[in-house]
């Protein structure tokens, strides 16, 4: 009985991935692609990356599903009443879908580890590496490409292969935007320099309605992107980004980073009483030292966040199961969908919001980081609740 529940488990739990990640991929590449602008070469180069995302986010759904139709079909065929009746307890029946669940649960973690330090920064990687072709593609259809990201747009009177015939540039660049028209120009990506070199030809530098400069000949402007991609060290990358394995490694840094900080402003501000001088205490100077504290102790408390987020993401494939497989076996219904829609909405009206919830009081440090466990600890909760009755009847 075990492996005939486990193989009709794993038969729906392929299939549903299987279809479930490729309607995630599809999704996902268009909406990149419509968005960006991509060519086909970067579409392929984005599949590899889009992958592990795509199964971070199936995997719960489908280990759901597959355990909500085999035990709702087995209770609408009396299969269960009949097991039960054998003097066997309902809770073998469900033991091996909780023993698979706590199975996939640290691969899911593995896949979500995996999507933001690897998944993410290579689909930023091959988008930022073909802004050259998605810029001369939006050109040659609108004659006007404008980048917020980046801070810059392009008009075009037209272009003819990879010349830009007329191209008006405006870069915004503090409060007053840099406008510069030339006769010709050409866009080239640099990937070393994580830049899109603009060569232009006879061209003219306005800023605030007024010609700055004129400069007759070939000229070379650099447009910085940005700098996602070479971004290494300890203090450079977004906790987000950041593997498991070096998480540990970055809060350290990040621990004595605040306390080095922390130690500068308060020498500040003692040196300015000593002095006399209180009107430094609120100056430029203090003020930009207590900035960096404050981004300091943010980026500190996301640290301490991360490594609680991503295993409360991974392991909700348990709690999913945990909760879906009795309440299965109470609906007995051998329709999949109504039986998955029954399951699956008290975890939408219960687990996401306060998986959110409590994600965000985290970030605020309003609660301890292991807050964010707080829907899959009330998901396990009524789970226990829902054996017990399925064990009682």
């Amino acid at each position: 009985m075990t492996w005939y529940i486990v193989a009709e488990i794993l038969k729906i739990f392929v299939v549903a991935l299987i279809a479930l990640t490729l309607l995630i991929l599809l999704i996902g590449v268009a909406r990149t692609l419509l968005r960006e602008g991509l060519g086909p070469l970067a579409i392929i180069q984005l599949l590899p990356y889009v992958l592990p995302i795509a199964l971070q986010f199936s995997f719960p759904a489908t280990a759901l599903f597959a355990v909500c139709c085999v035990y709702g079909r087995m209770a609408s065929d009396g299969e269960i009443a009949a097991i039960k009746a054998s003097g066997v307890s309902p809770l073998r029946l469900v033991s091996p879908a909780f023993v698979l669940a706590a199975l996939l649960s640290p691969i899911s973690v593995g896949l979500s580890d995996l999507a933001v330090s690897w998944g993410r920064p290579g689909v930023n990687r091959i988008v930022m590496l073909s802004i050259e072709d998605i810029v001369y593609r939006t050109l040659r259809a609108q004659h006007t490409y404008a980048d917020g990201d980046h801070g810059f747009s392009i008009y075009v009177h037209d272009v003819s292969g990879k010349s830009l015939i007329a191209p008006r540039v405006t870069i915004k660049s503090g409060s007053r935007p840099m406008k510069i028209s030339a006769r010709e120009g050409r866009l080239t990506m640099d990937a070393q320099s994580e830049s899109l070199m603009l060569q232009l030809v006879d061209c003219r530098f306005d800023q605030s309605g007024t010609v700055t400069g004129i400069m007759p000949g070939t000229t070379d402007y650099e447009i910085p992107l940005s700098g996602s991609l070479s971004r290494s060290g300890p203090g450079t990358t977004r906790p987000q980004e950041l593997p498991l394995r070096l998480l540990d490694d970055e809060r350290v840094y990040q621990e004595s980073q605040t306390r080095t900080i922390a130690g500068t402003r308060a020498a500040q501000v003692g040196f300015s009483i000593m002095t006399s001088r209180l009107d430094e205490i609120g100056g430029i100077t203090e003020v930009s030292v207590a900035n960096q504290l404050r981004a300091s102790r943010e980026r500190l408390v996301r640290l301490k966040l991360e490594p609680w987020r991503r295993w409360a993401e991974g392991c909700s494939c348990f709690f999913f199961v945990l909760i879906g497989a009795p309440l299965a076996m109470i609906a007995k219904t051998s329709d999949y969908w109504t039986t998955f829609g029954i399951c699956f909405l008290p975890i939408l009206l219960i687990y996401y919001p306060l998986f959110i919830l409590g994600l965000e009081q985290a970030k605020d440090a309003n609660i301890p980081p292991y807050g964010v466990w707080l829907g899959n600890v009330l998901l396990g909760t009524i789970g226990v609740i829902l054996l017990a009755r399925v064990r009682r009847y």
